[in-house]
């Protein structure tokens, strides 16, 4: 088997010479056209990559502005509110004979006892809470012709001071 002289004939050389050239061209257009692609996508990426690091830096300058304002609004807080709640009322209604008025008079009078507390910051209150429960536990307080005593059961000290006490016999 014999392959056929194409090679001698000008018509084919041509097509062939044609093949060639048009690889290489194309081949050039392809290799413009992804470059092109490429400048483009790396530039689109360094730019983002800048705004990215902009936006980094801005966010880590608005949470250290942000800790510095919370550390000094820490700083200003101020009690507002006192809440003076008796934990044992049940009991002390049934044991003690008393009725739900005596145990709010008692809750008021407590409150009163430290109502100077409002409007003072609550790093003062935290270091004078020995201070307030002294006020609280060493008071008595007279109801149906007897003395009782309120001790303290637990204190939460915030922008609203708990306490939380029991009622007892003197």
């Amino acid at each position: 088997m014999r392959i056929p002289p194409y090679y001698r004939k000008p018509s084919w050389q041509r097509f062939f010479a044609g093949m060639a050239i048009g690889a290489v061209i194309s081949w050039c257009i392809f290799v413009y056209i992804y470059g092109e692609w490429q400048e483009k996508y790396s530039l689109e990426i360094r730019s983002q990559k800048d705004t990215i690091e902009e936006l980094t830096d801005e966010k880590k300058i608005w949470q250290e502005e942000f800790k510095k304002l919370n550390k000094e609004n820490q700083k200003l807080l101020t009690v507002q509110e006192i809440i003076v709640k008796i934990t044992n009322d049940d009991e002390a209604v049934s044991k003690y004979k008393l009725d739900l008025y005596s145990l709010y008079e008692t809750e008021d009078k407590v409150r009163e006892d430290i109502s100077m507390m409002i409007a003072k910051d609550i790093n003062t209150v935290s270091q004078s809470s020995e201070l307030i429960k002294r006020i609280i536990e060493n008071k008595t307080h007279q109801l149906n012709g007897k003395r009782y005593r309120v001790k303290i059961k637990s204190m939460v000290i915030y922008t609203t001071l708990t306490i939380k006490v029991e009622i007892m016999l003197d």
